[in-house]
């Protein structure tokens, strides 16, 4: 009603800046996903979209928010540039989702500012250490179902894990049994993955090598025989024939030798 009085009472140059404003208002207002609003808290723009029943990274967050909340929802998938208009971003929410993938560069635009990162409670099972390059914040990765591994050992090393967080990071899966269930930095306490892959790895390639080798070998050895026979057919059928004609047959094979 004001907004209308305003525009009724103001002059042309005020009605055009209250119209502006009331359309950038109301768009702004339809932008945002059902069950997300924005607001001010404690000094810092926040972004909720707790509990909103997302599937995906909302396209039209504010690029001022400080503060993202996009936990509680059904979000699987972080894909390149997920949050790269958000300068300012010093505080990311993704907890309690069902993410399986993360693509490299899913955070890239946030490494100067953002300082915490929650991921716990999700469907990580493996995370390319690249993922987390450059990125300067506290990060958690809890409560996921996590592949013990030497990918997992390199990941761990990257990241700055937040205080407290390390002993819920528990293996869900992993080549040794006995692993299952106990946590990753427990487990890797008596076994480095890493060094573990790298003999797995020179075994396989030596065994490669080794039978690349094998069929060089039985190749030449294949090629010698065989010319080994072909030289003595050659040498009975020069035996076959009648002396004359079997000098014939030599000097025609030592010219064409020659």
């Amino acid at each position: 009603c004001m907004f209308v009085q305003c525009l009724a009472q103001g002059g042309l140059g005020q009605r055009l800046r209250l119209f502006v404003l009331m359309t950038f208002c109301f768009h702004s207002a339809t932008t945002f996903p059902k069950g997300c609003y924005h607001a001010e808290e404690d000094g810092y723009k926040t972004f909720r979209c707790s509990n909103a029943q997302l599937t995906e990274v909302p396209k039209d967050i504010p690029n001022d928010t400080n503060k993202l909340y996009l936990d509680f929802n059904q979000i699987a998938f972080l894909p390149v540039d997920a949050f790269r208009n958000l300068p300012v971003l010093l505080e990311l929410d993704l907890s309690h989702n069902a993410i399986v993938r993360i693509e490299s560069g899913a955070f890239r635009g946030l490494s100067e500012h953002l300082h915490s990162l929650d991921l716990s409670s999700n469907k990580l099972v493996s995370v390319n250490k690249d993922v987390f390059s450059n990125l300067k914040a506290k990060v958690n990765l809890s409560s996921n179902p996590w592949l013990c591994d030497c990918r997992l050992q390199e990941l761990i090393r990257t990241v700055d894990l937040v205080a407290g967080s390390s002993g819920s990071i528990v293996c869900d899966s992993s080549a040794k049994e006995e692993h299952v269930g106990k946590p990753f930095l427990q487990v890797v306490t008596d076994m480095d993955f890493c060094s573990v892959y790298k003999k797995t790895t020179d075994i396989a390639m030596l065994v490669t090598m080794f039978g690349w080798f094998a069929m060089v070998i039985s190749y030449l050895v294949y090629y010698v025989r065989q010319n080994q026979e072909d030289a003595r057919r050659h040498l009975e059928y020069l035996k076959s024939l009648p002396s004359k004609q079997r000098k014939s047959e030599e000097s025609s094979t030592i010219s064409t030798v020659v």
